[in-house]
């Protein structure tokens, strides 16, 4: 029984001890295998760190050859522009050399004409001295042959031809007399017609330039576009020619039409602000200024029927008297001119105890017709009398827009001030210059020509009246007869107008085409 005893802690102990070497030789296999498993990965993340070097390598490399591109362009440009400038100034020296030549032979010429000048001076006062010697040589002669002397010769003369003029003297007094006594009543018109024009509200001269000031020299190169698609859009939109030149940051809109010139800048100003210039933005900024220009209109007007203190005028006539804030007539604002027509209205009115509020109604819609002039053909003043007409204004209040320039007689009180007041307003020094109407004319008739042609969409007259563009409409017209259509429009406008030089046509057909992606 104690051996048996004893074999079991003996066979005990040997299942303990070789328990023990097992347990140890698994350990360190699994401390062999973590040992390869963390060779693996150091050398796995040594891989990734190397390629991820390399790649960073890579980027740098070429990070560092766009900037080497980048400021080879720049630098290219600059030796550009300093070659032009370089060469302009190469020019104007040669200019600066040409002048001072020039005034070089002038100062020579200046010499000798002076020395020519001092030679017949000379040659003059000899002639004047043997001239008074002849003189004095007749005097003498005369007075041995009459037997008197010069004064007595004179004094006779003198009694001789007061008795002939006399009764000739006494007939022109009493003439003049009379001529007085028939203008006395004009004079009287005309010293109260300077009363009046003592009011002498304002005037504008208007011109047919704005100038746009820019941020920077760059935003130039930024309107003109890529192969000039911005500037062409710009001007195609408005209708107003873009002067770009070497005038720092400054752009000059040009038109003849000082609400095309108003809408341009408004666009050009906004494209500015935003920044996004391109055709697309260009329609779309133009779209939203006409909305804005059409509210703007009806606050100028809204604000000129209540300076005068003129209520219940049709919103459509109110509309229209906007516009006439951005018309001219011979260079005279046509809305000035109309509120000045107005309150001379009124102030005669008053003096003659006659409706004030009537007569300055009628003195601020005389001239309505010229908001649509340009559109519909006729006579401003019947024009003006139809949509008064029509826009509900009393039948005495269309009479006096209809004549106040006498295109039908006018046969009442009121439409003779109108006419008064209208000829005042334009009478003053200073307030009319009849070149530029004329020249605006002369524009306004050439546009006409070409929109007078079936399948012209939009016509503009720029360059001050040398180039007409043409829009044409591209679903009535194919690219054939747009040649064909350009030649008879500038054989109209040979036939129909009168201009000095020549004036060239550019036909426009463009087809678009439109899709939105949602």
């Amino acid at each position: 029984m104690a051996y048996y005893y004893i074999f079991l802690i003996l066979a005990f102990a040997l299942g303990l001890g070789i328990g023990f070497f097992i347990k140890k030789y698994d350990v360190q296999k699994k401390i062999q295998e973590a040992q390869e498993e963390a060779d693996r990965l150091l050398k796995h993340a040594e891989k990734e760190a190397e390629a991820k070097k390399r790649e960073y390598l890579i980027q740098a490399k070429d990070e560092l050859f766009q900037q080497k591109r980048e400021l080879e362009k720049e630098f290219k440009e600059r030796e550009s522009n300093l070659k032009k400038q370089e060469i302009r100034l190469h020019q104007k020296e040669e200019k600066l050399d040409s002048k001072q030549d020039m005034l070089a032979k002038k100062e020579i010429e200046l010499v000798e004409m002076e020395k020519s000048f001092s030679k017949i001076e000379h040659e003059l006062k000899e002639k004047e001295r043997q001239v008074d010697l002849l003189i004095s040589e007749q005097k003498r002669k005369l007075e041995e042959i009459s037997g008197l002397t010069a004064e007595e010769a004179r004094e006779k003369l003198i009694k001789e031809i007061e008795s002939s003029t006399r009764h000739e003297a006494a007939r022109m007094i009493r003439q003049i007399e009379a001529e007085a006594k028939e203008t006395a009543d004009r004079k009287a018109q005309e010293i109260l017609a300077t009363a009046i024009q003592k009011y002498a509200g304002e005037y504008v001269i208007d011109s047919t330039v704005t100038v746009v000031e820019l941020p920077n020299e760059e935003m130039k190169g930024r309107i003109i576009g890529r192969e000039g698609r911005n500037i062409r859009a710009l001007e195609a939109a408005t209708g107003v020619d873009l002067i770009i030149d070497d005038t720092p940051e400054t752009v000059v809109l040009s038109a003849f039409n000082p609400l095309r010139r108003e809408k341009a800048k408004m666009v050009l100003e906004r494209l500015i602000t935003d920044g996004r210039i391109h055709p697309a933005r260009i329609e779309d900024v133009v779209q939203k200024v006409d909305k804005e220009m059409d509210i703007r209109l009806r606050e100028i007007g809204e604000q000129a029927t209540f300076d005068v203190g003129v209520h219940g005028i049709h919103p459509e006539l109110v509309r229209l008297l906007g516009h006439l804030y951005y018309r001219t007539s011979f260079t005279q604002n046509v809305l000035s001119h109309s509120l000045e027509v107005a309150f001379l209205c009124g102030i005669m009115a008053a003096e003659l105890k006659l409706d004030v509020k009537m007569a300055k109604r009628a003195g601020l819609l005389h001239d309505i017709g010229k908001a649509v002039d340009h559109e519909i053909e006729g006579p401003h003043a019947l024009i003006g009398a139809d949509l008064a007409k029509k826009y509900g204004e009393s039948d005495e209040i269309v009479h006096a827009i209809a004549a106040h320039h006498e295109d039908i007689p006018p046969n009442t009180v009121l439409a003779v001030l109108v006419q008064a007041a209208d000829s005042l307003s334009g009478a003053r020094p200073g307030a009319r210059k009849e070149l530029l109407e004329h020249y605006v004319k002369r524009l306004e008739e050439l546009e006409n020509v070409a929109t007078s042609f079936d399948g012209v969409s939009k016509a503009y007259a720029i360059q001050a009246g040398r180039e007409l563009r043409v829009m044409i409409d591209c679903e009535k017209v194919d690219e054939n007869e747009t040649y064909l259509l350009c030649k008879e429009i500038a054989k109209a406008v040979e036939e129909r107008l009168t201009y000095p030089g020549q004036i060239k046509v550019t036909c426009i057909r463009e087809k678009r085409a439109v899709e939105y992606a949602r």
